[in-house]
């Protein structure tokens, strides 16, 4: 699909990914395109999944999530089964906000927030150290925030 976005199909989406409330009317002024093929080009990016959806962006410092911590997880087994069922465990705990397989000297890089450090341990304890075939884990804590796409 990458390649068969144009110009409209990309300005739709810059704008999109700042202000997801927009009309389609002021999308299409926006884009210098009129209202049906704009309408058009956004039933496409939706149907085709370039778009996955629109939802509110949160602001976790207000909402009392203010500790990010990363963490390196290695793990005693990196078989298929293994893998699947640590992401399973990953995709119910809420703290993790994101969480990558990486290529590396560990298997996962974990993006978890909690509301201090004491809560981030507890998380850390109770529920990432107990995830299937977690061998190790190495805590870095972010002390600033730089760039956070999606929160500015």
């Amino acid at each position: 699909m990458q390649n068969d976005l144009d110009g409209f199909d990309r300005a739709i989406l810059d704008v999109l990914a700042t202000d997801g409330r927009i009309s389609v009317t002021e999308l299409a002024s926006r884009i210098h395109l009129s209202k049906s093929p704009t309408q058009a080009r956004l039933r496409r990016l939706e149907t085709s999944g370039v778009i996955r959806g629109y939802r509110a962006m949160l602001d976790p410092i207000k909402l009392g999530c203010a500790h990010v911590a990363f963490v390196e997880v290695k793990l005693a087994d990196t078989r298929e089964a293994a893998l699947a069922a640590f992401n399973a465990g990953v995709a119910r705990i809420g703290e993790i906000e994101q969480a990558h397989m990486i290529a590396g000297n560990f298997d996962y890089l974990l993006k978890v927030r909690t509301a201090d450090m004491t809560a981030y341990r507890r998380v850390l304890a109770e529920d990432i150290s107990q995830l299937p075939h977690v061998a190790a884990t190495s805590t870095f804590v972010a002390m600033e925030a730089v760039k956070e796409t999606g929160l500015e």
